[in-house]
């Protein structure tokens, strides 16, 4: 680790990011450890939440800084570092969730820190003494839920998952997957417009 990061780092002081990416496309490769660093939970959590696999979001996730580290070089300030590595991910799962239409795999179980839970399940529970049809009706609408997305095109998929459970605006959304912000809201529109439908005996 060089003087530099160390110190920022030991005194508290927030590097400027446009100066760490340009030590580590300089070959500096502490600067790329920080960069790494400041952006691998939120990799790996996208990961996740958009696979819904723990395997398949692990490969992403290392093919990720991989090809980070190998075309950092290439990437010239013209977006965020947040927007063009998001961009990376964002191709990376929609290659897997291609990779699973064609194959009609859908798995449903996401890792977190604290174990392995559903990702439809991660909103709470009913408590045991609340209302059993009520319980019940829950758990069917998660699982229309699950079923619906796994209809999905990739790319509805995608989108859908970033304005729903990443929360980016769609203006973001557009610059990650590279197209429009009205493309990403088109696509947003066809998806909602499915899952609405498919829940129609729900809500």
């Amino acid at each position: 680790m060089n003087q530099r990061s160390g110190a920022a780092r030991s005194e508290g002081v927030h590097v400027d990011e446009t100066a760490l990416i340009r030590a580590a496309q300089a070959g500096d490769n502490a600067a790329f450890e920080e960069l790494v660093r400041a952006y691998d939970q939120s990799v790996l959590r996208l990961a996740m939440n958009l696979l819904r696999s723990p395997e398949d979001a692990r490969d992403v996730y290392q093919e990720t800084f991989l090809r980070v580290y190998r075309n950092l070089n290439s990437f010239r300030f013209d977006c965020s570092f947040h927007t063009w590595l998001y961009r990376i991910v964002t191709n990376l799962c929609l290659d897997q969730l291609r990779k699973r239409k064609i194959r009609k795999e859908e798995p449903t179980v996401l890792a977190t820190a604290e174990g392995t839970l559903d990702h439809m399940d991660s909103v709470q529970e009913e408590r045991g003494d609340s209302d059993p049809q009520r319980h019940l009706f829950s758990g069917e609408i998660r699982k229309k839920v699950k079923e619906t997305l796994a209809q999905f095109t990739p790319r509805e998929r995608m989108v859908f998952e970033l304005r729903h459970y990443e929360g980016l605006k769609l203006r973001r959304i557009g610059e990650v997957m590279g197209t429009t912000e009205e493309a990403a809201k088109n696509c947003l529109f066809r998806a909602t417009q499915k899952m609405r439908s498919a829940l129609g005996d729900f809500v």
